[in-house]
């Protein structure tokens, strides 16, 4: 077969295995689910080996370090991987849940009821336990996976494809319910993209131009997922070692993530005071500041922010700092450069913190706590497929629910419409 006809059989078969895959009962699911939890500890040594091999590629195309940490899996990475499985096995069942339901004045009952989307084309870059995270939740909610990740991966996802693929069998659910592109042509995302027959959503999850390529070639509906240029604002009447502690935090964690920090936002009234003190202690964990006319008199080390600085996702050691005259211009400048993923208050001002989360409109707000909890296993979904930045159909940390959708069912007892 050529590429063309590779793709199209491949979505076929992932559109069968969903078909049976959304009647399977939920303890067939959640048994794949703590089974290939099980089959990856026990195969940690493989995988393991497999991402050596991806590693050592990376470290000969000088990848960036961030990108590599995304890379890497470890024994604690597998186990955590593990872990997550088996939490998504403890939700409750997304499938058939009874949404609404009322009857109406001639007798009939309506009823909304969950049920999967179907075929999802998941395409990531970089970080090999999405391939985990991902296959889980879509099994779980009845829907069969596509799964394409980045070439810089394809020894790790193609070891740990092998595992869950093997756990499917066993577990009486069909083998192609997770299926992984494993072609390093860039035309194949092409093909698969026009394949609104078979594939009902496809997510899209990396660099912006991957997600802008995806948005303009599908198809189908794209869940996106743009930057995370995540705002973290220190009000006036902030707790300025809370303050500290949250924004080393959220930049200098993992700073190659989507919901670290990328730009912070400084009261006038505590910027003499703070920003000299949070610049050095920024410093010695090696981020570099660029900032405004008053972020650089305040902070000797910080250089010139530009407009582009402003809006920028930089995944690294990097801070664009601004010093806002009020709540109001911290708020607008969220609304010009912000990317719609995260953003956090500071304060102890209830008022403060109320304006805030009303105003500012982004997939999470924080208030007092780090960006870094925008997260689906932080906020008790088990993992995440991605963090929608749309606002349809699903927003911020996307879970089971996210990946379902729902029909009505009508019973009556012979009613007609008059």
């Amino acid at each position: 077969m050529n590429l063309k006809e590779q793709c199209e059989d491949l979505a076929r078969r992932a559109r069968a295995a969903s078909r049976q895959l959304a009647t399977a009962r939920g303890d067939w699911r959640n048994r794949w689910l703590t089974g290939s939890a099980s089959a990856l500890e026990s195969r940690a040594a493989d995988i393991i080996k497999a991402n050596s091999l991806d590693l050592a590629a990376a470290e000969q195309a000088r990848l960036a370090p961030a990108m590599v940490d995304r890379l890497r899996l470890d024994a604690a990475r597998i186990r955590a991987c593990a872990d997550g499985l088996r939490e998504i096995a403890g939700l409750p069942d997304p499938v058939g849940r009874v949404i609404d339901s009322n009857v109406r004045p001639n007798g009939l009952h309506v009823h909304k009821v969950s049920v999967p989307l179907g075929v999802i084309f998941f395409i990531y870059e970089s970080r090999p336990n999405v391939t985990v995270d991902a296959a889980g939740l879509c099994v779980k909610s009845g829907n069969a996976i596509i799964l394409r990740g980045g070439k810089e991966a394809l020894h790790t996802n193609t070891a740990l494809h092998d595992i869950l693929a093997g756990e499917l069998t066993r577990a009486g659910l069909p083998a192609d319910a997770v299926q992984l592109v494993t072609t390093v042509d860039r035309a194949a995302v092409g093909e698969l993209l026009q394949l609104d027959k078979w594939i009902d959503l496809v997510i899209p999850r990396g660099g912006e131009s991957l997600i802008r390529r995806v948005a303009e070639e599908a198809a189908m509906p794209v869940l996106k997922h743009y930057q995370g240029n995540c705002h973290i604002v220190v009000d006036r009447d902030a707790d300025l070692a809370m303050a500290e502690r949250i924004i080393v935090n959220a930049k200098c964690q993992r700073p190659g993530v989507c919901n670290a920090a990328e730009s912070l936002l400084v009261h006038a009234d505590i910027a003499r005071q703070f920003l000299p003190h949070i610049a050095d202690v920024l410093r010695r964990k090696g981020v570099e500041l660029r900032g405004c006319p008053v972020t650089r008199e305040l902070a000797a080390h910080a250089v010139a922010a530009t407009e582009a600085d402003y809006a920028a996702e930089f995944l690294d050691l990097i801070l664009s700092v601004k010093v806002v005259a009020n709540l109001e211009e911290a708020i607008e400048h969220i609304s010009r450069y912000g990317s719609g993923h995260t953003e956090a208050i500071i304060t102890g001002n209830l008022a403060s913190a109320q304006r805030f989360t009303t105003a500012v409109d982004s997939s999470a707000v924080m208030v007092n706590a780090s960006t870094r909890f925008n997260d689906g296993y932080e906020f008790g979904l088990g993992a995440e497929i991605g963090i929608s930045t749309d606002k349809f159909h699903a927003r911020g940390p996307c879970g089971l629910q996210e990946l379902c959708s729902y029909k009505y069912i009508v019973t009556g007892d012979g009613q007609v419409r008059e």
